[in-house]
């Protein structure tokens, strides 16, 4: 490699171990124990890398003895292969972890199937009539809830599906367990139902918003739910009183949002630029007062958004392919990517040493940062 080459490589080069699969990303999970990465694509199949690099980028720095200048080379071998499975569904297929090193996969025959680290498809836990379009599992009470887009099961261990109702109201593919599992909450046509699923499971409420969620997000203490929108911005729900309200008038779909533990703020997609919010101060009833002024304003939505889990940084991913990290309520971003594929999905691992991304032109990457540079 020429030194002209060296010096247009950017952090993602440098930083990440990429993957092309044959169609696009639609979303990723990594296992309990950080140890893989499960990517699940278009096609219907799933792709699974192991967090564990042989070139780490700790082993690739280098420090010059006299200017004490800090460098990394580039690696020097390809990253091992993902493993595939064969098609399980007929497009985006669900996903969760599940033990340490497994993941739960919601299959187009209505099976929610146990897939290995190795790709291996093992036991049944669950089987429906239908296709299973959502899936969520509660490590703690060992409960697996499932939808397939008219009504939701709830399974206890191995145990029998037992459907949850309300009504006439068809359940839709976003449903969440609390952390916990005390509780669990999916989506409706035009709103959002929430269970009490500790023994018997009983409904305690059920929210009207004037669209379909697309997503369900808790937050860490299981008191707020967050729910992005189809149209319309988001809903943000008080699970202790019931106080709902929805933020509007965004420029795209607010297809993601999170909850930063250490700064106790949530974050969402969908504008100019990462919005976020303190919840000492929650935006209900229009109030403004806890907004967090976080990255820089562009001309690109941001598409999906990750919260650091320890600490107070935010990673965003845009329509045009761009990642960047940006430290909460500030302008100060870190460039991780330029261009690329759109972004369709971005995860910290729990110990928040590695991002996993996903794009929608196939790309599924790893980006590992060393430990000094989030000091």
């Amino acid at each position: 490699m020429n030194q002209h080459a060296i010096q247009n490589l950017t952090l993602f080069d440098l930083l990440a171990r990429s993957w092309r699969r044959p169609s696009a990303i639609a979303d990723l999970r990594f296992s309990t124990d950080d140890s893989t990465v499960a990517f699940t694509c278009m096609d219907g199949t799933v792709a699974i890398a192991a967090v564990a690099d042989q070139e780490s980028p700790e082993s690739r720095i280098r420090v010059s003895g006299d200017l004490g200048q800090t460098t990394i080379r580039p690696r020097e071998k390809l990253p091992a292969p993902l493993i595939a499975t064969a098609a399980l569904g007929d497009g985006d297929i669900p996903l969760a972890s599940y033990l340490r090193s497994s993941f739960l996969v919601g299959t187009a025959a209505g099976e929610a199937v146990h897939l290995t680290a190795d790709g291996s498809v093992m036991e049944t836990l669950v089987k429906i009539d239908g296709p299973i379009v959502a899936i969520d599992h509660s490590r703690q009470p060992a409960m697996t809830a499932v939808s397939n887009g008219q009504d939701v099961f709830l399974s206890r261990g191995h145990g029998d599906a037992v459907r949850l109702r309300h009504g006439a109201a068809p359940s839709t593919d976003a449903l969440a367990f609390s952390p916990g599992g005390r509780r669990l909450a999916y989506g409706l046509e035009d709103g959002l139902s929430i269970w009490n699923v500790e023994s018997d499971a009983t409904l305690i409420s059920v929210i009207s918003f004037s669209a379909r969620p697309v997503s369900i997000r808790w937050s860490g203490d299981g008191t707020w739910l967050a729910c992005g929108l189809e149209t319309g911005g988001f809903a943000l729900v008080s699970v202790t009183d019931g106080r709902a309200d929805l933020v509007e008038r965004f420029p795209s779909p607010v297809r993601t949002v999170c909850w930063s533990l250490p700064e106790n703020a949530l974050f969402t997609s969908g504008a100019f630029r990462i919005a976020g919010w303190s919840m000492t101060a929650p935006p209900l009833r229009g109030d403004a007062s806890g907004a967090l002024e976080t990255g820089r304003a562009g001309l690109v939505p941001v598409e999906t958004v990750a919260a650091h889990p320890e600490k107070k940084l935010i990673a965003a991913g845009y329509t045009d392919g761009r990642i960047t990290i940006a430290q909460i309520g500030a302008r100060d971003e870190l460039l991780v990517r330029p261009l690329g594929g759109e972004i369709a999905a971005l995860a910290w691992s729990g110990d928040g040493r590695h991002l996993a991304v996903g794009s929608v032109d196939g790309t599924a990457a790893i980006v590992t940062f060393p430990a000094q540079m989030f000091k």
